[in-house]
């Protein structure tokens, strides 16, 4: 008589199955990379909490995070910051508000370049590079291992060096959004001109579109700034000049975008200005909890097979 039923073999089988596809819809890696001259200190907004908010990204270093299924939320660059060795201070600019290295549920003060995500759980993800709060730093962002469009996005161009007079922040570290340098509707897309319809480009975000083609540039600026991908790993780079996507990158121009992207997009961006996102358990433990059931259970399938004469698949009915 077989050690185990049918039933119990076929049990056997479906959680190997369902393990493995479990690997690739659950683990979602991000890298930071600096190219930058200069020391950055990326800022995090999101939930659920990734282990950190905020920390310090040496020139020429990289990072690295895992977010589990669901995790909604930004990524930006910090410059010019002076902190003391308990990790109290302030930054030029992109700076969140604490006081502290960790920004603990702050977001970035404007201008600053976001990366923002929505992570797919059974759905793609949906990632974007925005310079609707200003520009601060040359960001990418690149995925690798997924399927779909996949587009890399960002913006590599210095923008400080060709921001308007009027948008510039004292020093030239950093160039305002024209929302916020004047305040006003039209350029905000706020009261009356709260819709796509109502709200188009202005010569201000212009600007930023031409330099940027594939980044944000106003709020209603989904058609080709939106983009999908599943089951990626997400590279973030900081001052890409050297990066050899870059080129292709700026001479691409409008476009890869998802046509759907206007749509689905108006709920989970209000999310990210608030950091609101579904509530999802810690990838790290379902790793380690994954990893060791697969040990189990190939154990005892490999044992009970050797044990076991060979006998044709009817046998087992």
């Amino acid at each position: 008589m077989s050690p185990f039923s049918h039933s119990s073999h076929q049990f056997i089988i479906f959680l190997l199955i369902l393990a493995f596809i479990g690997v690739r819809v659950s683990a979602t890696t991000f890298t930071f990379v600096n190219k930058c001259d200069h020391t950055v200190w990326p800022g995090i907004l999101g939930k659920p909490d990734l282990g950190t908010t905020g920390f310090e990204l040496k020139r020429g270093s990289t990072r690295t995070f895992d977010a589990p299924p669901g995790w909604s939320g930004r990524f930006w660059g910090r410059t010019g910051c002076q902190f003391d060795d308990s990790g109290h201070g302030t930054c030029a600019t992109g700076d969140c508000g604490s006081g502290e290295v960790l920004c603990n549920g702050n977001g970035a003060t404007p201008p600053a370049t976001l990366a923002e995500f929505t992570l797919g759980s059974g759905s793609p993800d949906y990632y974007d590079v925005s310079l609707v709060d200003g520009y601060n730093l040359p960001m990418m962002v690149e995925t690798s291992g997924g399927s779909g469009s996949c587009a890399t996005t960002g913006c590599g161009a210095d923008l400080n060096r060709r921001c308007p007079s009027e948008l510039r922040v004292d020093g030239g570290d950093a160039c305002q959004s024209a929302c916020r340098a004047f305040g006003k509707p039209e350029f905000c897309c706020s009261g009356a001109f709260n819709s796509p319809s109502a709200c188009a480009p202005s010569m201000y975000s212009e600007i930023f579109k031409n330099a940027c083609p594939k980044s944000y540039s106003y709020a209603f600026d989904d058609a080709t700034s939106t983009f999908t991908c599943s089951g990626a790993d997400y590279t973030v780079t900081f001052c890409p000049s050297s990066s050899p996507s870059l080129k292709s990158l700026m001479e691409s121009g409008p476009g890869s975008s998802v046509e759907q992207a206007a749509v689905a997009t108006t709920s989970w961006i209000a999310n990210l200005a608030t950091g609101a996102s579904t509530t999802t358990q810690p990838f790290s433990p379902f790793t380690s909890a994954f990893f060791v059931s697969v040990t189990f259970i190939l154990s005892y399938f490999l044992s009970w097979t050797l044990s076991v004469p060979f006998r044709t698949p009817s046998s087992f009915f």
